[in-house]
């Protein structure tokens, strides 16, 4: 038995016309009979009953015309698994996330998924929100991990957790108790992230200072947030960062206020392409997402 026998059978069961069958599987009606009766022959059961009014399949036929249906679909599904673990042998997973995120976190990620797929090569990128939404509409990256919303039409968004805001300081170089005391900082120097890097970070932290009514005097930018952190650690001015970060930090010379008055956070989301629904996009989503920071 051959899977044309099984293909022929099943034109015919579905027409229950010779030739019709015979028209759709572009064959002549002759050959097909013949294949047909190869197979009751090697079955040796009936599957059809005919004469020269109609074509009807026989209580074995029907059976066997299910039992057909159920393995062309475990078929279809193996060969897509097939074609799944082929992909995962020799393919790659990339993923960017923002220097804000905490590491561990990308950390836990990685070894979650290499559990999962072992053949897959993950690279990871650390890029800015802006440049990760070009990257995933451009298919260079899988996943990202952004801050701030996101509108592209060809992407969808998982929003992960929304993430207050701290003041971060050098505990010997600013005495600073609690949230009551930020007014004074309007004398202080600041280290904030680069307007052209991150925009709409940068617009939030310039609204957090008037909310608390001063301007800040940005002496300093960076593009990492390490990097502002160490920067303040330096003593080389104040800055704002994600509450995230202040509660994963445990530096002793570096203290954190949480600003908790004012009503601004930001989302970090998840992101892939709309058109992306590969297993290790799902696996990589679906334990993030229960993890809210």
């Amino acid at each position: 038995m051959e899977l044309r026998h099984l293909k022929y059978f099943l034109a015919v069961a579905e027409e229950l016309n010779f030739t019709k069958a015979s028209e759709k599987l572009f064959i002549s009606q002759p050959p097909l009979s013949r294949q047909i009766a190869e197979l009751e022959e090697e079955l040796q059961a009936k599957l059809f009953i005919r004469n020269n009014k109609k074509v009807e399949l026989t209580e074995a036929g029907k059976y066997f015309e299910k039992e057909v249906k159920d393995l062309f679909q475990n078929l279809e599904r193996i060969s897509l698994k097939t074609k799944k673990i082929a992909e995962n042998v020799s393919g790659e997973f990339r993923i960017a996330y923002i220097s804000s995120i905490y590491s561990a976190v990308i950390s836990d990620l990685i070894k979650h998924l290499k559990t999962q797929f072992p053949y897959v090569n993950f690279k990871l990128f650390e890029i800015s929100t802006t440049k990760q939404i070009t990257a995933l509409e451009q298919g260079k990256i899988e996943m990202g991990i952004i801050r701030s919303p996101i509108t592209s039409p060809k992407i969808q968004s998982h929003l992960w957790f929304q993430d207050g805001f701290s003041i971060v300081f050098n505990k010997n170089n600013v005495q600073l108790k609690s949230e009551k005391e930020i007014a004074d900082l309007k004398d202080e120097t600041f280290v904030f992230f680069n307007k052209d890097y991150a925009p709409h970070y940068h617009e939030v932290l310039l609204e957090l200072c008037a909310f608390y009514g001063f301007t800040p005097k940005i002496i300093h930018e960076a593009n990492n947030i390490n990097s502002i952190v160490q920067l303040v650690k330096n003593g080389l001015g104040i800055s704002i960062v994600p509450s995230n970060i202040a509660k994963n930090n445990q530096d002793s010379e570096i203290g954190f206020i949480e600003l908790k008055k004012v009503n601004l956070y930001t989302n970090v989301s998840l992101i892939t392409s709309k058109e992306d629904d590969s297993e290790i996009t799902q696996s990589a989503v679906a334990f993030l997402l229960p993890q809210r920071r």
